[in-house]
């Protein structure tokens, strides 16, 4: 079939100007459009980009890793001690005198002027607290106090659902959950709802279990971290192929968890105790964003 041809207009003409004219017609050809047909579009073409996406083939979950803080300061090492000790001594040795030291100093040396004085010039019936009567008054309060221990009974009985325990270390909330036809220990998760940000999911998981009542501060709006994994292949098909947790992070700031809706199944433990309870390719992911002091 003979396709026409749209052409831009060239010059006619001899000689000179229709040299002219024969190269302003090679110019004219290159500026030619072929009007080739257009192949027709597939029926229901525009249709299929606007219909819904595919369903996910991974199922989506947020994780939530609530941690409680240290309460005490951990004890410290030989090395540390020898440290802290040196500069202590620095300190006293470089230091500027306080204001009680001052005062003992004067007052030393007022009570040896008075002696050596043959008169008595203090008030009579008088009553001088003295820096030294002071020091003596905190040398025996002193005495009278007691540290709380920093073994608790929790930690005798080796009771790991309790907050009253290794109160120098991190502990992290765990839970047992059903998946599949197993009963794992995992952090607190629940399956992402559309509508919801990630964030979102992990807060309602931590809500879960725990109740509304929990105080905690959630760290940032990404999550630290993901863990993949497959379905069994028995359940598994191309819609339905495994799941993606995303884990984010929390301070627990809640000292009291007596009103909190804790079930049965739950733990509060160190990072060293994780293994005990997590699998081993779910405990790689958790260690990664874990950080221990």
């Amino acid at each position: 079939m003979a396709l026409p041809l749209q052409c831009f207009p060239g010059n006619r003409g001899g000689g000179r100007e229709g040299g002219r004219g024969k190269m302003a017609a090679g110019s004219a050809l290159r500026g030619c459009a072929m009007a080739v047909p257009r192949k027709p579009q597939a029926a229901g073409w525009g249709r299929w980009i606007s219909t819904a996406a595919a369903p996910r083939p991974w199922r989506l979950f947020g994780a939530m890793c609530l941690l409680r803080l240290p309460r005490i300061t951990q004890p410290l090492e030989k090395e540390e001690e020898e440290m802290a000790a040196l500069m202590g001594q620095i300190e006293v040795e470089k230091s500027h005198y306080s204001d009680h030291e001052i005062r003992k100093l004067e007052e030393e040396e007022l009570l040896k002027k008075r002696k050596e004085s043959p008169y008595d010039d203090e008030a009579p019936g008088r009553k001088v607290i003295m820096a030294q009567d002071l020091e003596e008054k905190w040398e025996q309060k002193l005495l009278k106090f007691k540290a709380a221990p920093r073994i608790t009974d929790a930690d005798k009985k080796n009771n790991r659902m309790s907050l009253n325990r290794r109160l120098d270390r991190n502990l992290m909330f765990l839970v047992k959950q059903k998946i599949g036809n197993q009963e794992l220990w995992l952090l607190p998760q629940v399956e992402w709802q559309p509508g919801e940000t990630l964030r979102n999911t992990a807060e309602r998981a931590m809500a879960t279990f725990l109740g509304d009542h929990i105080q905690a501060k959630i760290l940032g709006n990404a999550p630290y971290g993901i863990y993949k994994y497959k379905f069994p292949r028995a359940i598994r098909t191309e819609d339905n192929v495994g799941a993606k947790v995303f884990f984010f992070k929390a301070f627990l700031q809640s000292s009291d968890l007596s009103q909190a809706k804790l079930k049965k199944d739950y733990l509060w433990v160190t990072k060293d105790e994780l293994g005990d309870y997590l699998k081993s390719e779910y405990l790689k992911k958790v260690n990664k964003f874990l950080l221990d002091l």
